[in-house]
């Protein structure tokens, strides 16, 4: 046992010796990075690849908008009763579970690559048993499907960018991948006020489409290449994504000899996930994922139309401005994190939450108590405004581009499967209890809500890190330090 333990720190030793001497002149790397980028031309590749991942997220806001637009007409045409479309509406959610839980192994198993095909497949199948339906069973496979399809999307396509791009750029790519989903859930509410749900569903084929098409021509994950011992597969994705001038020699071997070094260590099973080398990664991955979902966004989300109309506002004037405001800020957001890091758009955007909440809570506290009721939609509408600037701002794009760089690679399957699980779990909690909440206390809710928030900037302050201008090898060393 003992000799056991003393290989596994010296396997940690070394993944770290070299890594660290690469953090001293870290300014200087980055300044060499940028430099190799201009003088080898446009990384268009990266780019490309980036593109076609995305279409996954975009599907996967596809799948999350579909519901909300086409409530009434699905009853009416199939005769639902209120309880069979509750739930249609959050078996998505079981479904995405279930992809949480299966997403890592895929990919570990067949590629990331691979993974999204198996993801896509999953969604064809979804939104043609939703597009034929006669009846309410019908419609719950399908909805089942593309929520697993969600699932494993939520999970390979952030890991996927993360391990394709350089340094000076994952950042503000693997934005775009919430920017995506929040286009996708748009999109998929405005169209939807037009078309019927029988054509809205036939719109979802259409990433699909665009994704299981450019997968022919994008290289596989680099790292997963290396990781499962293709050597020439692994030279030539690193070579065709960086440039075909470029000189991959210097990343080429750090990712070499991190993997071969990490192959010295036991397969991970999720109960290593919880032993002391990786508990640092482990708790910054799913505590980030408890505080994104239990800060209320997906009640919010869900809902917001409701909350418009008991404080008082219009409903379609305020859900069209925060489905705008959403695709703004987020997109916003992909050209600063690789400038501003990682933490502060955290606390930016928890500071905003919290006083979203707070601001919301006042409106709801004087509606009840009836007092100064001329200010109450004008608060409830700037503190929900408030809120979902915030959010897209920070926490829900940042806390899945740190999930996707914090995992050391021998542990990234399970440990990116445990964290996208508890996402999709907060996510089911938030919305189920949301009008149970109401019910219970309006205002309590939101100062409920602000309370998580700001739990979360202690949260970010104590234990997570900044991986801003660092490669992943760089990260998992420094955490592990």
């Amino acid at each position: 046992m003992a000799i056991k333990v003393d290989v596994e720190e010296n396997a940690h030793e070394k993944i770290r010796e070299p890594l660290m001497r690469g953090e001293k002149n870290l300014a200087d790397e980055e300044e060499g990075s940028n430099a190799q980028t201009s003088s080898n031309g446009h990384p268009w590749m990266v780019y490309l690849s980036t593109f076609v991942a995305v279409c996954g997220s975009f599907e996967f806001g596809s799948c999350a908008g579909y519901s909300s637009p086409t409530q009434t007409a699905i009853r009416e045409d199939l005769s639902l009763s209120l309880a069979e479309y509750s739930v249609f509406g959050s078996i998505l959610t079981f479904g995405a579970m279930i992809g949480a839980i299966t997403s890592g192994p895929i990919a570990d198993f067949i590629g990331r690559k691979g993974a999204m095909r198996v993801s896509t497949g999953f969604c064809v199948a979804g939104w043609l048993a939703i597009y034929f339906a006669k009846g309410a069973l019908p419609l719950y496979f399908g909805r089942l499907a593309t929520g697993y399809g969600m699932g494993v999307f939520s999970y390979v396509v952030p890991v996927f960018i993360a391990e394709i791009a350089p340094k000076n750029l994952r950042g503000a790519l693997t934005t775009v991948n919430q920017l995506m989903i929040c286009t996708g859930v748009s999109v998929a509410f405005i169209i939807g006020t037009v078309l019927t749900w029988r054509v809205l569903a036939l719109t979802g084929l259409l990433p699909c489409a665009i994704l299981l098409f450019g997968l022919f021509f994008i290289p596989e994950s680099p790292r997963w290449l290396a990781k499962t011992g293709k050597e020439k597969e692994f030279e030539a994705a690193l070579q065709k994504l960086r440039g075909k001038n470029a000189d991959i020699s210097h990343e080429a071997t750090e990712i070499r000899d991190y993997i071969e070094t990490l192959q010295q260590l036991p397969k991970a099973k999720v109960l290593d996930l919880f032993q002391r080398r990786y508990l640092r990664s482990v708790t910054i991955g799913v505590g980030l994922m408890v505080f994104q979902q239990f800060g209320g966004i997906n009640g919010i989300c869900f809902y917001v139309s409701n909350i418009f109309v008991s404080a008082g506002f219009s409903s379609s004037i305020g859900t069209i401005t925060y489905a705008i405001l959403q695709v703004v800020v987020t997109g916003l957001n992909t050209t600063v994190i690789d400038r501003a890091g990682r933490k502060p758009l955290l606390y930016v955007s928890a500071t905003g939450l919290v006083l979203g909440c707070v601001l919301t809570g006042i409106s709801f506290y004087l509606k009840v108590h009836e007092l100064a009721l001329k200010s109450v939609p004008a608060l409830a509408v700037t503190g929900i405004l408030l809120y979902i600037g915030s959010f897209s701002a920070g926490m829900g794009a940042v806390p899945w581009v740190i999930m996707s760089e914090i995992f050391p690679i021998n542990i990234k399957g399970a440990a990116g499967s445990l964290a996208t699980l508890v996402n999709w779990f907060g996510a089911w909690a938030v919305s189920y209890t949301f009008n149970f909440l109401m019910t219970w206390s309006s205002y309590g809710t939101f100062f409920l809500y602000a309370a998580v928030n700001a739990m979360a900037i202690l949260f970010m302050a104590m234990v997570v890190p900044e991986t801003k201008g660092r490669t992943l090898e760089q990260i998992q060393a420094s955490i592990n330090a």
